[in-house]
């Protein structure tokens, strides 16, 4: 086995030829044969005892033929790329080309592309800080509040707007019930907006036990056509009044929500936190901007098969969150209408996007020379199991350490990238 001949095509195609010894395809055959010779009958003799010479001599000497070369491709090819020294994306088509004596094959695709970039330090970007308000950091204790809020009974009042109603309706538009228009003990907090607009508003004042009729008209925009812009009436009955009473204010609330003692403590650890995630979120911001950058200085012909493999790789990422929450692609589909090919078309943006950062930063890891050490494969190797709780040793089988380097050297090359970079602070 060993490689004929390499020609690089225009948009990083090849053209490569190579073979196989006829002694390897001899074997190939061999084993085709006693692979296959059980599901084969030949007249006079009993099902799957047929000699090899008798089998071809009925079905054609090529019986074999395509078998042996599938089996011999894999390990030719492989042998013929290290030779060629190509960095091959996608899968290759196979042609054959003499089979006489050596079988010589011919294989057509892609290779990973030449990337050139200049300009990549000093990259002009703007990093905006949102900065975090004392009213900002209310916002988020009273959400807290909400959270450990304790629902009550009412029973001496009217209902009012805050309130949570349990109520039984039915809707009809010119005297028709209409599908979808009834429900039985719902609840509904007043003032969410979960209803048609004006529904809500005329629970007010209603006390338990009330029956009446809610008036309102369809949104000229509903959703659904045949009740869009129409007047409906919705007869209603109120079953029950809940209030959500929010906890005081004070030291107490913060020691049972928090293991600070006083108010104080916790709103500043709050606003400590919550100004650590805007700077998280405006690092995260800079550096897709800075990825922005970097694809507009990229100068490379990419072969349509890498954005087509990071698509599925992405597509192949969501199926696994969603398995992850207990779903997978064809309940989503069932759900949202969507279709696979749909799907693709979603995720075809950030897959470009990717190939051609990544690209570009493995560009710029070479141009700099980076290398990934020893000490920091294990780091990674140790953050990948402590991550995703999986034992040290079965994260080393799965991803090999020539791949890990490989990413730890984009991601010096971001940093690189990043530390250059010219940022103006707003």
């Amino acid at each position: 086995m060993s490689l004929i001949k390499k020609e690089l095509t225009e948009k990083s195609g090849f053209v490569m030829e190579f073979s196989v010894s006829a002694e390897a395809f001899k074997k190939a055959e061999n084993e085709a044969y006693k692979k296959n010779v059980k599901s084969i009958t030949v007249p006079g003799f009993r099902k799957g005892k047929a000699p090899k010479h008798i089998i071809e001599t009925y079905y054609g000497k090529g019986v074999f033929f395509e078998d042996a070369i599938n089996a011999c491709i894999p390990e030719a090819f492989e042998e013929a790329v290290k030779e060629a020294g190509l960095d091959i994306v996608g899968s290759p088509s196979f042609d054959l080309v003499s089979e006489e004596g050596d079988i010589v094959l011919k294989a057509t695709g892609f290779v990973k592309p030449e990337v050139s970039i200049d300009g990549y330090k000093g990259i002009e970007v703007e990093k905006k800080v949102d900065a975090v308000s004392d009213e900002d950091v209310d916002r988020e204790v009273e959400s807290v509040r909400k959270r450990n809020a304790r629902t009550v009974d009412i029973t001496d009042r009217a209902a009012a707007m805050d309130d949570i109603c349990n109520i039984d309706y039915e809707g009809s538009v010119d005297g028709v019930p209409f599908d979808g228009g009834k429900g039985e003990g719902h609840d509904l907090k007043l003032g969410s907006g979960a209803f048609i607009p004006g529904f809500e508003e005329q629970i007010v004042g209603k006390n338990i036990g009330d029956e009446f009729d809610v008036n309102v008209t369809f949104p000229e925009e509903y959703h659904a056509k045949e009740l869009a812009g129409k007047a409906a009436v919705f007869k209603t009955k109120l079953n029950s009044i809940k209030y959500e009473e929010l906890p005081a204010l004070d030291d107490e609330f913060a020691k049972d929500v928090s293991e600070f003692d006083t108010l104080d403590e916790y709103k500043a650890d709050l606003k400590s936190k919550m100004v650590k995630r805007n700077e998280d979120r405006a690092e995260g911001a800079l550096e897709n901007a800075l990825a922005e950058k970097l694809m507009e200085l990229l100068v490379a012909e990419i072969p349509e098969p890498m954005f087509e493999a990071e698509t599925e790789n992405q597509v192949r990422d969501y199926d696994t969150r969603l398995r992850q929450s207990g779903l997978d692609l064809n309940t989503y589909f069932k759900y949202t209408g969507l279709t696979l090919e749909a799907l693709r078309e979603q995720m075809r943006p950030m897959a470009e996007k990717q190939v051609k950062v990544r690209l570009a930063l493995e560009k710029i890891a070479a141009l700099e020379a980076l290398e990934a050490t020893e000490e920091a494969v294990e780091e990674e190797y140790k953050k990948i199991s402590d991550t995703y709780n999986v034992p040290l040793e079965e994260v080393k089988k799965m991803i090999l350490a020539d791949d890990l380097k490989k990413d730890i050297v984009v991601g010096m090359a971001m940093k690189l990238v990043r530390e250059a970079a010219k940022v103006t602070e707003a």
